[in-house]
């Protein structure tokens, strides 16, 4: 089936809960895909969209009209009916839609995403289901609607014509059956049966229905279901036997396809992750290119019982909480670790408020997580964000600054940046590099912890806190709590008994580096928890 156009939509959709108000340009304009309007963030080149004008009176959208022009959308939807700037869209060939007043924006967002994503779908899927509720409802003479076992609504006619009630009406708002006890019962009745059942109203103002179960199996993957508005045709039941005969298969082909496209984005992911992957078709094929990595991970031993089951539960509640803040995911759980790639445009060429918005959405997406499934699994849980990268080609890079964000939290910091935890990654990144260098790792540092071994003296500590006080004995001898002449008195031992030249500032700093880095002493008043206080 061919992509949405706005003509498809507003079949699909219809009216009360959409309106159309102009369209310059006719009813076979593309649309391909909703976007809600945020006042905060530069507005996307996005050919083909409809713009939600989220916080926008429709009186005041004239501006926004113009802005969706210049960045290719096909049209823009407004609120209410207070002065919808009909004009300002016929002069900009913009598309004009109006909602309720009282519509929900998210709902109307969820509406317009599913109906243009489910026209849209390619090579079969829920777009031949459109295509077989279309023919079941031209056949048996009524309105016509596809369920999953949840009464998720997956599909429905367009006849132009036929009688539907408000249950019809308010399914589709929200693709979701409206729940009840007696939407319950004729649910498990339909699913109880084996062929059509008929079904009386179950309000007044409705119209009966005609319903059977979709089974592949020995399995209900669906059900469909016509409205019975007194003219159905006289087979209409053997038609629709057999419309659920198709529907299954159109089912099972579906879950094959959306399991393959889950199985080769995330192979995708994985290879962006450890930088394989090619970045021009990654970005093609994710809808991605300015992206930030997000690391979580559960603060519990990984053979802890259960703990591969409380990973893939981590992977879900990223998963939704990605979806619902972005539209799309490209999450994947990697040795223990959930990775998540977070959309930054804006802080590529953008504004310092602009970068500093995007950074605030993406670490209060971590905290939210952190606090959700920390909640959920009754595992603390910790996130790391690493550094934004301009395109997917250095998503390796922005995944190992995750990864050293992650080694540095502990209770009083769940969440951080890279930015946030520089110093300390650094050092982190130097401790590695010097373990793996025979003559980084050489020098006095080994004499000093020696020392301290055999005899019971403090030299270590007492030299980290004098370097850190500036080479100031007042300042060196306040942080380890004694008296000035003792730690002046230790400086000259050590300096006598090991050898150091404390008048080279060379030999001071890499002395200073190798006991802070190799050997991980830190000063008696160091903020750091004590988990912290270990060599790197």
């Amino acid at each position: 089936m061919d992509a949405c156009t706005l003509g498809d939509l507003i079949d699909a959709v219809g009216s009360p809960p959409l309106r159309l108000l102009t369209a310059p340009n006719g009813s076979a304009v593309p649309v391909t895909e909703a976007l809600l309007y945020d006042a905060h963030a530069p507005l996307p080149r996005a050919p083909g969209a409809l713009l939600l004008a989220v916080g926008v009176r429709a009186a005041a959208a004239g501006p926004l009209v113009r802005a969706a022009a210049e960045a290719g959308m096909a049209g823009v939807v407004v609120r209410g009916a207070d002065g919808p700037p009909v004009s300002e869209a016929e002069a900009y060939g913009m598309a004009l839609l109006a909602v309720d007043e009282e519509a929900a924006w998210h709902h109307v967002h969820l509406m317009l995403a599913s109906a243009i994503g489910a026209r849209a779908a390619q090579g079969g899927g829920l777009a031949d289901l459109f295509a077989l509720a279309d023919a079941i409802a031209a056949a048996t003479g009524g309105a016509t609607a596809v369920e999953d076992p949840h009464q998720r609504i997956l599909a429905y006619s367009t006849v132009p014509g036929q009688p539907v009630d408000e249950d019809r009406r308010q399914g589709i708002l929200g693709l979701q059956v409206p729940g009840s006890a007696d939407n319950a019962e004729q649910v498990r009745l339909v699913v109880s049966s084996d062929g059509p059942v008929r079904l009386p109203p179950l309000t007044a103002g409705e119209l009966p229905r005609l319903a059977i179960a979709v089974r592949a199996g020995g399995e209900t993957l669906g059900s469909v279901w016509v409205v019975d508005g007194g003219t159905l045709a006289p087979d209409a039941e053997a038609t629709l036997t057999q419309g659920a005969s198709t529907a299954a298969l159109l089912l099972l082909r579906t879950r094959a396809a959306k399991e393959l496209a889950r199985h080769q984005n995330t192979d995708l992911v994985r290879r962006l992750l450890d930088g394989s992957a090619d970045a021009s078709t990654a970005a093609h094929r994710l809808g991605l290119d300015t992206v930030r990595v997000a690391a979580f991970m559960l603060d519990f031993a990984a053979s802890a019982p259960d703990a591969e089951r409380a990973c893939l539960r981590l992977l879900d509640v990223v998963r939704l909480q990605c979806e619902a803040r972005y539209g799309r995911q490209a999450c994947v759980l990697l040795d223990g670790v959930v990775y998540a790639l977070l959309p930054a445009a804006g802080e590529k060429d953008g504004a310092a408020q602009e970068r500093k918005t995007v950074h605030q959405r993406h670490r209060q997406l971590a905290e939210d997580i952190v606090r959700q499934a920390g909640r959920s699994l009754r595992v603390p849980v910790r996130a790391g964000l690493g550094e934004v990268t301009p395109d997917l080609g250095g998503v390796a890079d922005s995944r190992a600054d995750a990864d050293v964000v992650l080694r540095l939290l502990h209770d009083a910091l769940p969440v951080a940046t890279i930015d946030e935890v520089r110093p300390r990654a650094t050092l982190l990144r130097l401790a590695e590099v010097m373990q793996g260098r025979r003559e980084l790792r050489a020098g006095a540092w080994q004499r000093v912890l020696a020392a301290d071994a055999e005899q019971g003296t403090d030299y270590a500590r007492t030299l980290v806190s004098w370097f850190d006080a500036g080479c100031d004995v007042a300042g060196a001898a306040k942080l380890l709590s004694v008296h000035p002449n003792t730690c002046r008195y230790r400086l000259r031992q050590a300096g006598r008994q090991l050898g150091i030249d404390w008048e080279d500032p060379d030999e001071r700093l890499v002395l200073w580096l190798q006991l802070r880095v190799l050997a991980g002493v830190a000063r008696r008043d160091s903020a750091a928890p004590p988990e912290q206080n270990v060599p790197y």
